[in-house]
């Protein structure tokens, strides 16, 4: 599980979270809330891409502050936008890349690599220069570079902003199908309401937690007011 105790962040002298006490065991997290309210922020403290000005988070009794790079074996993480992730120049090269640095022996990347991109339906691409994708193909294969590492969390952050109706109902059926713990930043309301619990962020605070339903109705209650 991840546990944050007593967590706040800084940017300088801006506060852009404030005392986080948390615990997420559920298998489907959804984070919610307006730019500016800290989700992003938050979801890099989980897997130690930020550590907290103060307090701290751990994954598995690993502190990120002290234990990063194990941390990051566990705790996977998607951009909101794949351009940021993909870092090789072919579809096949970038899949291989990760393995490489999580480990995996060199005589077993190839057979990998190919698994990873059956499995994602990527297979036809594998020699295909990996920032002429679609976008909906980029998110694939940023996910599915992420997956092939075997991470026992992944976070996503806005996965289907940047997606046309066929791409966002694609990587919404990939989330409901994933083994993993999750959590998920979004905007798309539709895509968190099944889910199993669902956080408000409002001014850097949590503000609500809460099944899908309640938290959703808070968060819509919040931008009526606005």
């Amino acid at each position: 599980m991840i546990e944050l105790a007593g967590v706040s962040h800084k940017f300088g002298e801006r506060e852009v979270l404030s005392e986080l006490d948390l615990t997420l065991r559920e298998h489907r997290i959804g984070v919610v809330g307006s730019n500016g309210s800290g989700k992003s922020t938050f979801a890099r403290l989980l897997n130690g891409l930020q550590v907290p000005t103060r307090g701290t988070v751990r994954v598995d009794g690993l502190d990120t502050r002290k234990q990063g790079k194990a941390v990051r074996k566990l705790v996977g993480f998607v951009f909101q936008d794949p351009d940021v992730q993909i870092v090789m120049p072919t579809v096949a090269e970038d899949v291989a890349f990760g393995l490489k640095h999580h480990g995996v022996p060199k005589g077993d990347i190839d057979a990998r690599v190919d698994a990873v991109l059956a499995e994602y339906g990527l297979t036809e691409f594998r020699d295909h220069p990996a920032h002429l994708l679609s976008g909906g193909q980029k998110q694939l294969l940023a996910i599915a570079a992420v997956l092939s590492t075997g991470p026992q969390y992944v976070i996503f952050d806005e996965p289907t902003t940047l997606l046309d109706l066929r791409n966002t109902r694609r990587i919404s059926r990939l989330l409901h199908e994933l083994p993993q713990q999750l959590v998920v930043i979004s905007h798309d309301l539709d895509l968190l309401a099944d889910f199993d619990r669902v956080l408000v962020f409002d001014a850097g605070r949590l503000v609500h937690d809460d099944t899908p339903d309640r938290s959703l109705t808070h968060y819509r209650a919040l931008h009526a007011e606005l």
